[in-house]
């Protein structure tokens, strides 16, 4: 039996049921007044009753679980956005927004803003600890995202030689069986990258790099440090080699390219997120395709996203 034949895919009351569960594990908060005694929250029922609608006896507002989350005054059934989180948590490489107003059947300017609310709730506001620790090992390094200046109309191309020119740089650190932070940045600096190393890496940690000048230079800020160099051919020295990150920088090309085939600049922060969550909740760290979209909807709370917001960089 398919994933999708599940009752909160196409049933609304079963779908609210579901995210009930996920976002109150405990039982209703009411987001008005942070009450939380069951025998004074109650469900309002009744062929006219909104699906999932209860009233809190204690400051006497109604609410639905979708309250300050990003699904709250959505038109949207709650059931459809259960179908595109799993679709978009079980894609390894994403789905693009085309795709899924056709698979949903909704309009692709609503297909392309779910898409977005969704990554918002995949993003990770805050770390709890930083990569690494005695013992573990981080390799960091940088790609750019974009498309290639020969491929582009002559009045577009930046006449600036090869490599990053005219595209966005991406730093990420990813710890070894571990998990993966990467960041969109104006340019790749010691400047720049000097804060995000400090705040991601701790101190202890065993530091790869390959031999950029920038990410060599910073990873001289750790007392381990290794680095390989490409250019004579060295991809691996007994344990120093940067082959973890580039198998992730090789997953987010291949959706950038192949499924979004292009990414603006405002919005390049939040396919990250979306990148960086399926990494840290793959298969390997033994999460299935059901828990990782239940953890990225365990998100949803808190990131309201309006649609005239969408269009902003993203924070």
């Amino acid at each position: 039996m398919s994933i999708l034949s599940q009752p909160h895919f196409h049933n609304e009351e079963a779908a609210y049921e579901r995210i009930e569960s996920i976002v109150w594990p405990d039982g209703p908060v009411c987001p008005h007044c942070g009450n939380v005694k069951a025998d004074r929250i109650h469900r309002i029922e009744g062929k006219t009753a909104r699906k999932g609608l209860l009233r809190c006896n204690e400051c006497g507002e109604q609410f639905r679980v979708t309250v300050n989350t990003i699904f709250e005054h959505s038109k949207i059934p709650l059931h459809k956005w259960f179908q595109a989180a799993h679709l978009l948590a079980s894609s390894k490489k994403g789905i693009s927004s085309h795709q899924l107003h056709r698979t949903l059947r909704v309009t692709y300017k609503t297909a392309w803003f779910m898409t977005h609310r969704l990554r918002e709730a995949m993003r990770d506001g805050h770390f709890s600890a930083p990569l690494g620790g005695e013992g573990n090992a981080v390799e960091m390094d940088e790609t750019f995202v974009g498309g290639l200046e020969k491929n582009k109309h002559r009045s577009k191309r930046q006449h600036r030689g090869t490599g990053g020119a005219g595209k966005e740089a991406v730093y990420a650190l990813v710890e070894r069986g571990g998990t993966v932070r990467s960041h969109h940045v104006p340019a790749v600096t010691a400047d720049n990258l000097k804060p995000i190393i400090e705040a991601h890496i701790d101190g202890a940690t065993v530091v790869y790099t390959d031999e950029g000048a920038t990410s060599k230079g910073l990873g001289r800020l750790f007392e381990k440090h290794e680095s390989v160099n490409h250019s004579i051919g060295e991809y691996v020295r007994g344990d120093a080699h940067t082959n973890t990150i580039e198998g992730y920088f090789s997953i987010l090309k291949r959706g950038i390219h192949g499924v979004y085939h292009q990414v603006s600049q405002q919005h390049l922060r939040r396919y990250l997120a979306e990148f960086d969550f399926r990494y840290n909740e793959r298969a390997t760290l033994g999460v299935n395709d059901t828990d990782r979209t239940v953890k990225a909807l365990s998100g949803i709370v808190g990131k309201r996203l309006m649609y005239k917001d969408s269009s902003l960089p993203a924070a």
